[in-house]
């Protein structure tokens, strides 16, 4: 079985894609972030995107932790930051010489064994938390940190840029960085997935998907609209831009601490009084972007608001949302 893919970041810029997924390309690894908490700068679009457009994909954080514990750390930033998302492919923790280079820079040095602690630190917790876990490396980073017992335990999500694969035991075989695909500016990493992963994951009931069929997207209750958290947000804002309060949300949300929201949640909100809807938009938003948040397309958006260039949008403008 060989699933053609593609792995993106914010390195790659605005991806459209429509055009990906029309020239072929059957699924994406999408970098959410790294380290503790920074999360990538493109990937809630690519996300959005994606999922509205029913192309599959997973998700990858980069490690730059330099113990099991802040590798658990890094698990919890990404659980965070992916959990507002369909994800049909693994969530895989990245380590290569990049990782043990910050470690260096930080004092540590990192070891076969504390190599090896931190992907189990990081898989254990991703596990714990519903998801399948991956990791990814390369040969030189296999051969001098991780050996061979780990891909017997974790998916391997392996890099090594050849024109012939050369049967190393992987799930996904990442086998250029020069790739080009219609939609994309410049090169791209080039990816072949050997394991159906959306049905092993829908079977195991893992991703928050269960069944043997494609998960439906989820359609908000007819009383409440849904919206992920931005960075940035407060809940008050929140509760301003959609005429509701604070302890309104909170409730609705069982959010016990009005000041500790998290960027790529996604919270309920109450439907104003009328049954209509209006978003101001923010920095950094798209319309496509907008209308899977909101579960619409852009043709209903540009129409109901006069848009007449959907590309062309601005930061604190209102919007009414059909």
């Amino acid at each position: 079985m060989n699933i053609k893919g593609i792995d993106v970041s914010k390195f790659q810029g605005e991806v459209d894609w429509e055009q990906v997924k029309a020239a072929g390309y059957q699924f994406a690894m999408l970098r959410a972030g790294y380290g503790f908490s920074t999360i990538d700068e493109q990937f809630r679009r690519n996300a959005a995107e994606c999922n509205r457009i029913g192309l599959p994909i997973g998700a990858y954080w980069f490690c730059y932790a330099v113990s099991p514990e802040t590798a658990v750390q890094e698990a919890d930033g990404c659980i965070s930051t992916i959990s507002g998302y369909k994800l049909d492919y693994p969530v895989c923790y990245d380590i290569e010489q990049a990782s043990a280079d910050y470690a260096s820079g930080q004092g540590v040095t990192l070891t076969p064994d504390l190599a090896k602690q931190l992907v189990q630190s990081f898989c254990s917790r991703i596990e714990e938390k519903g998801y399948f876990a991956m990791f990814y490396s390369n040969r030189n980073f296999l051969d001098n940190y991780l050996g061979t017992e780990l891909p017997r335990r974790y998916a391997l999500w392996y890099a090594r840029y050849t024109d012939t694969f050369d049967g190393t035991d992987c799930g996904i075989w990442q086998y250029t960085s020069q790739g080009s695909v219609p939609g994309i500016s410049g090169s791209v990493d080039l990816d072949i997935s050997y394991v159906d992963y959306p049905s092993v994951i829908r079977k195991a009931g893992l991703n928050r998907l269960t069944g043997s069929a494609p998960a439906p997207s989820p359609v908000p209750s007819p009383e409440y609209i849904t919206y992920v958290i931005q960075p940035g947000d407060t809940l008050s804002g929140i509760a301003a831009r959609f005429g509701t309060t604070v302890s309104t949300l909170s409730s609705l949300n069982n959010i016990s601490n009005p000041d500790r929201i998290y960027a790529g949640t996604t919270i309920r909100v109450p439907e104003t009084a009328g049954g209509t809807r209006t978003y101001t938009i923010q920095s950094g938003d798209t319309l496509s972007g907008i209308a899977a948040r909101f579960g619409t397309t852009v043709s209903a958006l540009a129409a109901l608001n006069g848009i007449s260039d959907p590309d062309r949008i601005y930061a604190g403008t209102t919007i009414k949302i059909p």
